[in-house]
């Protein structure tokens, strides 16, 4: 049940980490405060096709 999801940057649009999520239990997209390389600092980071 597991898949892996592409994070990317709000901000700069970065596609910068890969992780996995549950899909039975976060159907919906996920969103995570990770770092951003570009900007150098912590941004909101949403999950992509």
């Amino acid at each position: 049940m597991r898949v892996q999801v592409t994070l990317a940057c709000t901000e700069t649009g970065d596609r910068n980490y890969i992780t996995t999520k549950n899909k039975r239990t976060n159907p919906e997209r996920i969103e995570l405060r990770k770092y951003c390389p570009r900007l150098k600092r912590h941004t909101l980071h949403r999950e992509t096709k």
